[in-house]
């Protein structure tokens, strides 16, 4: 196999807006009674501003991971949302937030299925082997239900924050219609679906089984998914959190369809799908668990089978009423809660530096900091906000920034220093914080 090394790519430093500079002044005054915190907040919070965003003649926004120089459709939606509240009057957070929007629908229709693109059709990929049909412009080819439905949470939210509706033209319009062809499409994967993939790099979370088909499937109402949002291969191809989100997608969605573009068919279509994926989770994603109850599992193949685990990435078990699907207080989501913070959730970690959910992506006893930040911002007490907040405080190893993984024993070894999207997480519970008075 060819030998992998990343490509570099130049990111100029932007100018903050003014928005973004205010709460970092903000920042100054509420979190004055913890020096270190404040630090971290003035370093990750402009951080996705500073090092990651790129502003092109065309118009649209570029916006890298981190230390990977492409774009993940899902990454760069997380490492900007913090902004969005920002941006109504703020015409520089505009032209970079609704340009992000107009890069999203230009890719959704280079390749649906695509998690990850270059800013040209530079040819780079992640990987040279990869067996699937790959386009100049895509870096990496892996099917993520979750990834078209960022793109939709961030268009809608903008939309609903700012009033603007200069992005709704066309191909907009025609990207949405792609959305749906694939949701229905990959609701009959075996049947109907052009979709393969698979990598010959002796990884098996790579790659999918039977030659790049996937695990077989029973129809469920619910969309099939190749990877997770942790980029892995799926295990029973219904991910319960990617069909959530795709529900709240749908709805939103379907908002489009009766307030902008007054297309009552479109709404109706949309209606009848968003009604089959919610049942197919209702009858196929609870699993009746002996201790816990009623709860939500991660996967299912609608045979009867379930992963029963939790991972650290957006969407995930604990995500579920940040991604809008139920809220906090909803007996199964509790279960689940209680579940995936649970020794009995595979990828849980306790150790001598903290406890917490890490992911089959990284090496065991690897505690996320994306995953105590959601835990954060999906608490219902101000006391579980503060202890999180404390925890990610100290697990920095003293670098000023967030990370991927750190060992459960040892914050100081870590996986991936500059990842934006962490940075961005840590930045929304400590802003949500200061606003709701608790720091």
């Amino acid at each position: 196999m060819e030998q992998f090394r990343l490509p570099k790519i130049v990111i100029p430093k932007l100018e903050l807006p003014q928005a973004i500079q205010e709460v970092l002044i903000e920042a100054e005054e509420r979190l004055a009674h913890r020096p270190k915190l404040l630090q971290l907040f003035k370093n990750c919070f402009p951080n996705t501003l500073e090092t990651t965003t790129k502003l092109l003649p065309d118009g649209t926004t570029f916006v890298i991971t981190g230390d990977i120089p492409a774009s993940w459709l899902r990454d760069s939606v997380e490492q900007v949302i913090q902004y969005v509240p920002l941006a109504k009057n703020d015409p520089d957070l505009q032209r970079i937030i609704g340009g992000l929007i107009k890069r999203h629908i230009q890719y959704i229709h280079i390749d649906p299925y695509a998690n990850a693109f270059n800013e040209s059709a530079n040819d780079w990929h992640w990987n040279t082997t990869d067996v699937t049909e790959i386009s100049p412009w895509v870096w990496e080819r892996k099917f993520e239900i979750d990834s078209l439905c960022f793109v939709v949470r961030l268009a809608y939210t903008y939309w609903k924050e700012t009033g603007l509706t200069d992005f709704f033209d066309a191909s907009f319009k025609s990207a949405l219609r792609v959305i749906i062809d694939l949701f229905k499409r990959e609701q009959r994967h075996f049947e109907q679906s052009p979709y393969r993939f698979s990598r010959n790099n002796g990884i098996p979370e790579d790659s999918l089984r039977s030659n790049g088909y996937g695990m077989p499937v029973n129809y469920t109402g619910m969309i099939w998914s190749g990877f997770r949002s942790s980029d892995d291969a799926c295990d029973f191809h219904y991910n319960i959190p990617g069909n959530m989100f795709a529900v709240v997608a749908l709805r939103q969605m379907q908002e489009f369809a009766e307030w902008v573009f007054r297309d009552l068919d479109f709404l109706t279509e949309l209606k009848e799908l968003e009604f089959e994926v919610d049942h197919g989770i209702k009858l196929y994603g609870i699993y009746r668990h002996p201790e816990f109850g009623p709860i939500y599992a991660y996967e299912t193949d609608g045979f009867g089978n379930h992963c029963l685990m939790d991972d650290a990435g957006t969407p995930g078990l604990l995500s579920i009423p940040y991604l809008g699907y139920v809220t906090a207080d909803d007996p199964i989501y509790q279960n689940t809660r209680r579940f995936a913070l649970s020794k009995e959730n595979p990828f849980y970690y306790e150790g001598k530096a903290a406890k917490g959910i890490g992911s089959p992506h990284t090496p065991a006893n690897y505690i996320w900091h994306m995953a105590l930040s959601m835990q954060g911002i999906t608490a219902q007490t101000p006391e579980e906000k503060l202890e999180l907040i404390a925890l990610l405080e100290n697990t920095d190893a003293d670098t000023g920034f967030m990370h991927e993984g750190f060992h459960a024993d040892n914050p100081n070894v870590y996986t991936r220093s500059w990842f934006a999207w962490s940075n961005s997480l840590f930045s929304q519970l400590v802003y949500r914080a200061m606003k709701d008075g608790i720091l």
